[in-house]
């Protein structure tokens, strides 16, 4: 029986899109990165809790180098790859034999997910570590609710469907990971308007990368939109969610 053919729910040529226009937003020097430094630090302070060091580490989508840095200051040797300049996750890596594979906020938006761990585990050396962070189930509960109420009675597909804990740990598991982990955090950021926050999902790559996206918003909707995200608010500020899903395993 031929493999089932995973559903197309990104589409991936509009993914890479969104990803070239972000890594053009970072280079300005007040550029949000909030979710990224996190998902970093996660990253060092697994390894250091984990007594983990690579000699050899893959990196996908450290677009500052942070981690890179962080690394190489310890002896690693680092390869880096990013998804909009052309690095395939959903097919096997040209590469393999590290002790690190570090994805960071790029798996929550690939069609086949399970195939993508099956290639980061793949990669690894016996005894390597995988680590990935990408937002997950219960991220922009605000936003949901603008969006309903600026489509009102006729809804559009606007917000990424998302993976949570428990499907995250059952994902490592069937991919083959030992010792899998699945654990979330959450980030709370406020923001003075609509505005400011879809500037900053789109400097952070997070906006619609739907294969079947629903149609931009019309003015009438759009300050439908405004006023909801206004309602929400308290002191002048409406405070929005980041669930962030780390999933962690190792190659025996």
């Amino acid at each position: 029986m031929p493999p089932e053919t995973p559903p197309r729910i990104f589409a991936p040529d509009r993914r890479a899109a969104v990803r070239r226009r972000m890594l053009n937003l970072q280079q300005a020097p007040d550029a949000p990165r909030y979710l990224l430094d996190d998902m970093i630090e996660d990253v060092v302070e697994r390894l250091a809790f984990l007594r983990h060091r690579p000699q050899r580490a893959l990196l996908v989508g450290d677009i500052h180098g942070s981690l890179q840095a962080a690394l190489e200051a310890t002896g690693a040797q680092v390869t880096t790859v990013e998804p909009a300049l052309g690095f395939q996750e959903e097919a096997p890596y040209p590469f393999s034999g590290f002790d690190l594979v570090a994805s960071l906020g790029t798996l929550d938006t690939v069609n086949d997910l399970p195939g993508a761990l099956i290639h980061c585990r793949q990669a690894l050396e016996p005894g390597g570590l995988f680590i990935a962070s990408f937002p997950a189930a219960g991220s922009l509960p605000v936003l949901r609710s603008v969006m309903l109420a600026a489509d009102a009675d006729r809804p559009a597909a606007r917000i990424h469907p998302l993976v949570d804990v428990r499907a995250g740990a059952q994902l490592l598991q069937r991919t083959g990971f030992t010792d899998p982990v699945a654990d979330a955090r959450h980030l709370a950021v406020a923001f003075r308007s609509f505005g400011r926050e879809i500037a900053d999902l789109r400097a952070q790559g997070l906006t619609n990368v739907l294969a079947d996206a629903g149609p931009p918003l019309g003015k009438a909707a759009l300050e439908r939109a405004i006023d909801a995200f206004s309602a929400a608010s308290k002191d002048g500020r409406t405070v929005e969610r980041f669930e962030i899903l780390t999933l962690s395993g190792w190659r025996r």
